[in-house]
């Protein structure tokens, strides 16, 4: 029978010679493998021996398991140094060298049109004002000249925060108009009021139950709707481009008198008329006019000295009319690939 030294000298042999780890899984598997290797069948055949040479034989078979299994382990790391070695000089790694720049997501794009919008008007004199979202009625509504069972409310009907009525989620920015005079005070005021805003709407392309809105108040001594419309005009020229025109409508807002309707010429036909505008060749942006004295007296301002101008719209249009989004859900599907193309 071969002994246990003369198979330890083999494998040792072996494993000096293998040229990979392969190699050395596979003379591993012909010595040591359980069942099948040489070493271990020697190892099991040792209970057949007379009992005073079980110890011997035992001891020299633990040894050269011992052996081969150090050779295996020493043979892996000397491999492992001469691949390593072999990667240095082939391809050289500068550790000095800086690493790719991880990828970085972006604004989106209700977020870069509202940037965009406070820098234009920011740029003519109006600051950023913020308020609550959570309102009481009386900056909501009753302040803004919308007592309670007036109409207008209807067209606002929102989400009431308690059973009295009286705390709601704000249904437009219009109710930082009164904050912002009570904080400031003394005329002039000029500022805007981005924020997201809430009401009982269905969805579709042009609502949502939620949306952004951005607030325009400016209050000085002798603003006319010439003014407005100026504001309204070089707003909306510095958005959407130079050729755009812009049209006001009569309409009532219980917060504004006068008040109207403001367009925007239609950016994809010019005004000509086209499908995307319905033929009329503009498109609606929002509503506006000149403060109500009433709310001028409720924000603390003397509506015989100065007088106010105001605007709204949904930040979800601007951004429409600019990129000409067809549907405004978009915006909130989180989808990639189109939050991606801008």
């Amino acid at each position: 029978m071969i002994d246990a030294q003369a198979l330890s000298e083999s494998a040792l042999a072996e494993i000096a010679r293998a040229p990979d780890a392969g190699a050395l899984e596979r003379i591993r598997l012909d010595y040591l493998g359980r069942g099948s290797g040489r070493l271990t069948a020697l190892l099991e055949s040792i209970g057949t021996l007379p009992k005073e040479e079980r110890p011997a034989a035992g001891k020299a078979g633990n040894e050269a398991k011992n052996r081969i299994e150090a050779a295996l382990a020493e043979r892996v790391a000397e491999l492992e140094r001469g691949r390593l070695d072999d990667l240095a000089e082939l391809e050289s790694i500068d550790v000095t060298f800086p690493a790719p720049p991880l990828p970085m997501g972006r604004l989106h794009v209700l977020t870069q049109v509202q940037r965009e919008l406070e820098e234009i008007l920011g740029g003519i004199g109006f600051a950023v004002e913020v308020g609550p979202e959570v309102e009481t009625d009386w900056y909501n509504f009753e302040a803004l000249n919308l007592p309670k069972g007036h109409a207008s409310r209807d067209v606002q009907d929102t989400f009431f925060m308690n059973a009295d009525e009286d705390v709601v989620l704000r249904t437009h920015t219009s109710p930082v108009q009164i904050r912002a005079m009570e904080r400031l005070k003394q005329p002039p005021i000029y500022v805007i009021v981005p924020g997201r805003v809430y009401r009982r709407d269905a969805s579709d392309p042009s609502h949502t139950p939620t949306f952004m809105q951005l607030e325009g108040l400016a209050i000085d001594e002798g603003l006319t709707v010439g003014d407005l419309k100026g504001t309204l005009t070089y707003m909306c020229r510095s958005l959407f481009g130079p050729e755009r025109k812009i049209r006001m409508r009569p309409h009532n807002f219980s917060y504004t008198e006068p008040s109207f309707e403001f367009d925007s010429s239609c950016g994809i036909c010019g005004g000509v008329g086209c499908r995307s505008c319905g033929g009329d060749g503009w498109l609606e942006i929002g509503g506006c006019g000149m403060v109500h004295p009433t709310v001028l007296r409720n924000g603390g301002i003397d509506p015989e000295r100065y007088t106010g101008y105001a605007w709204g719209f949904g930040i979800e249009r601007m951004a429409a009319l600019k990129y000409s989004v067809p549907d405004i859900r978009y915006f909130y599907e989180n989808d990639v690939r189109f939050l991606e193309t801008f």
